[in-house]
């Protein structure tokens, strides 16, 4: 067997999948897309958005108790009250992302403070309940934006859009790999040198997401570091799991990719309607694919002091740990293999 030959046989994959094959597969993520998409948002509503209901200055709980019985006892449970002893809990708890907002009662009328930074339709969403509850008790209500979404991510989206930009970086960079070079590598050499390419990518794309969003389009600006360190975590763990993805099932596995991280992962990342305001479905898988768990930590490093931040860290290192052992096994075996013979 010629050089060449031997080299081409080296990185096949498998059976060559038939264009019709395909073909049918794209039709069905592209209508996977237009389904996940229209059935997250095309009706937004809060669903047990937590809040948290401070008693007036030197007024016993028991104020704050009954309003957060009213408000747990609202139809179709949009709000999901606790009470705190005053309102200098309440901030706290707004500021390390326990709560999504804060009613502070008063004898004349009723204080909501919010967090606009982590998303404004949840705040949004949150005032209006609370404002058509006040309305019927007859109280004004002032809402103050205690955490501000910065002057440069107005709507507060440029977490979602940076996560976004990481995660479609992530499974590009794996294709490019897969179609160029193969999908499987013949030894545990070439596999070291992909995955330190790789590593590289991934601090670059980390580096320069975040030097875009901060020094040069000043839409996040505070963080630039951390920013930069967890993007390159969050883009390794992708184009990693990617890889992984192409090595067990081909070209197949950029679909695979695709549907995890863009069918699902994009409606459920709680950018333009954070998951208080999304289907359970949603809700409930949001945090634990990339760009739910990305839009979260780059929220909690910019805006609240990296609070919220461990969760999606470990989410990212799990990816990544699991990714690189369905990476690793297909090589072992292909060493076996080439042993034997």
């Amino acid at each position: 067997m010629s050089e060449s030959t031997h080299a081409s046989s080296s990185f096949s994959t498998g059976p060559v999948l038939s264009p019709v094959v395909l073909l049918i597969g794209v039709l069905l993520i592209q209508l996977g897309f237009t389904a996940s998409y229209v059935g997250a948002f095309h009706s937004p509503k809060p669903d047990k958005a937590p809040i948290a209901v401070a008693p007036p200055a030197g007024a016993p709980e028991q104020l704050a108790q009954e309003m957060a019985r009213t408000l747990n006892g609202l139809d179709d449970k949009p709000l999901k009250a606790t009470v705190v002893k005053d309102e200098a809990e309440g901030r706290r708890k707004l500021k390390d992302r326990s709560v999504g907002a804060v009613l502070v009662l008063g004898e004349q009328g009723y204080q909501l403070l919010v967090a606009s930074a982590e998303g404004s339709s949840l705040s949004e969403a949150i005032e209006k309940v609370v404002k058509t509850v006040a309305a019927e008790q007859q109280r004004p209500v002032k809402v103050s934006d205690v955490v501000p979404a910065g002057k440069g991510d107005d709507l507060g989206l440029s977490a979602f859009y940076l996560a976004v930009g990481w995660v479609v970086g992530g499974y590009l960079a794996a294709s490019i790999l897969g179609i160029t070079e193969g999908e499987r590598l013949p030894s545990r050499r070439r596999l070291g040198i992909r995955i330190a390419r790789v590593a590289v990518y991934s601090v670059l794309s980390g580096l320069g997401g975040a030097w875009i969003v901060g020094p040069w389009l000043d839409a996040l600006d505070h963080g630039y570091w951390p920013l930069a360190a967890f993007g390159a975590l969050l883009v390794f763990a992708v184009t990693v799991f990617t890889l992984a993805c192409e090595a067990w099932v081909g070209v197949l596995g950029i679909g695979v990719a695709i549907v995890l991280f863009v069918v699902l992962g994009n409606p459920s990342a709680g950018g333009a309607f954070p998951t208080n305001l999304l289907p359970p479905f949603f809700s409930a898988i949001g945090p634990w694919l990339p760009p739910g768990a990305a839009t979260s930590a780059i929220r909690g490093i910019v805006y609240f002091d990296n609070a919220g931040v461990r969760g999606p860290v470990l989410v990212m290192l799990a990816w990544l740990v699991v990714g690189l052992v369905l990476l690793i096994v297909p090589t072992l075996r292909q060493e076996r293999a080439r042993a034997d013979a």
